[in-house]
């Protein structure tokens, strides 16, 4: 920029009662051939076990009597450091009454929210092995690869007797164990 475009930037700066930066020329970068000297330096990163779990609910749908079973299907992501073991528990719900052996829904409207639904969780699609939150008894072990692992949920109503006509549902919590 010219001599005089610069003072005139200046004064408008000035007059605007903004601060003005004298301007200063960068030197040129100097080129050395006199030698070298060389330093080394750390660069650390610490993983420990760790593992996350996301589930995704168990719908039923809509049914009339429950004179036949119901299976449905859901899945959990597990993710967990590379090589670390790990078990995944499901507990029996947040109903009253409710356990691993014989986990129950509730029914939502006002005046039936103590009327149940049996239902169970399995790990296997045969629906024979239940899933439940006691490591080394009934929960599902892996080890992990550093990605999310998916494990399919097996969920069956059995044919029971049909309560009033309701919404019923739980709360069940997924727990990795590592």
């Amino acid at each position: 920029m010219k001599r005089k475009n610069l003072r005139s930037a200046a004064l408008g700066l000035a007059l605007a009662g903004l601060p003005v930066v004298p301007f200063v020329p960068l030197a040129d970068a100097a080129v050395y051939s006199n030698g070298t000297a060389t330093a080394t330096f750390n660069v650390t990163l610490t993983l420990q076990a760790n593992c996350a779990i996301a589930a995704n609910p168990l719908a039923f749908g809509t049914n009339g009597v429950l004179s036949t079973a119901i299976n449905q299907q859901t899945t959990l992501s597990v993710t967990c450091t590379n090589t670390t073991p790990y078990n995944v528990g499901l507990d029996g719900g947040n109903v009253t009454g409710s356990t691993v052996a014989s986990r129950l829904m509730a029914g939502t409207a006002t005046g039936n929210t103590t009327t149940t639904v049996g239902f169970q969780l399995y790990q296997d699609a045969g629906r024979t092995t239940i899933w439940g939150n006691t490591q080394g008894t009934n929960t599902v072990a892996g080890t992990g690869t550093g990605s999310a692992q998916t494990l399919t949920v097996y969920g069956q109503v059995p044919a029971q007797t049909t309560p009033k006509p309701d919404t019923y549902q739980t709360t069940v919590t997924a727990t990795v164990y590592f």
